[in-house]
């Protein structure tokens, strides 16, 4: 396996990870993981607690940015900058149906669904710890009962961005697992949802911009949407 690297220093690599791979072994299955491709690449010891390695997680069928760090500094310094949201992340998502609002903020705290252990609800009698959860959106693009939507989530909780879009009832197109019994459309055969960019601060006291670029398996899509893949196509 090898994955496209987006940005690398001494201290940071950050890479666009597909749709289909795992970031990190969930101790049940013995496929290939992101965290495998790091370890390898840079000829990296597991150690206990970790001092280096995936900072952020994206989900299975999400694709788009993913950052690890080098060195035991650097994962100390991202941890804290994820943790106390000093990294501005930015998703790109299709959605079903056209929100009324056009921007606004979905403040929906987050806990797990009562149905499905694997599922996590924003209902207001979702099971266990409720945490906090904020996630801004801007509708971009619609056509035909369908939006591109901007996601810029505030915190990073499980499914975020997958829960808060079905509770406002615009969930993800492909998304198994929260739109189950919705169609498939707009040509998506997996999670409509792409990581697009990171505005990450650096141990080294800059910041840096990470875009992923638009995945093929999601290029079906953007047809139905003109001018908007040219939109976030690499500068």
């Amino acid at each position: 396996m090898e994955l496209p690297i987006l940005y690398e220093d001494a201290d940071v690599v950050a890479v666009a990870k597909p749709a289909g791979l795992i970031t990190h072994t969930d101790g049940r299955t013995k496929e290939e993981t992101a965290e495998d491709w790091f370890k390898e690449k840079y000829k990296i010891e597991t150690t206990t607690p970790p001092s280096s390695g995936y900072v952020h997680r994206l989900d299975r069928d999400t694709s788009g940015v993913l950052v690890f760090a080098k060195n035991s500094v650097a994962y100390e310094f991202l941890r804290k900058a994820f943790h106390d949201r000093e990294v501005k992340k930015e998703y790109l998502a299709f959605v079903y149906g056209v929100p009324k609002k056009k921007k606004g903020t979905i403040n929906f705290d987050i806990g797990r669904s009562r149905s499905n252990f694997r599922l996590r609800s924003a209902q207001p009698k979702a099971k266990g710890l409720l945490r906090d959860a904020l996630t801004h959106y801007e509708t971009l693009a619609e056509t035909d009962g369908y939006s591109l939507m901007k996601m810029t989530p505030e915190t990073g909780r499980t499914h975020q961005i997958r829960v808060h879009l079905k509770a406002i009832h615009h969930p993800i197109v492909g998304d198994s697992l929260y739109s189950p019994n919705h169609p498939s459309a707009l040509g998506i055969s997996r999670l409509g949802l792409h990581a697009y960019m990171l505005n990450l601060p650096l141990p080294s006291g800059s910041q840096i911009l990470i875009t992923a670029p638009i995945p093929s398996d999601l290029a079906p899509a953007f047809a139905h949407f003109p001018g908007m893949r040219e939109k976030f196509a690499p500068s």
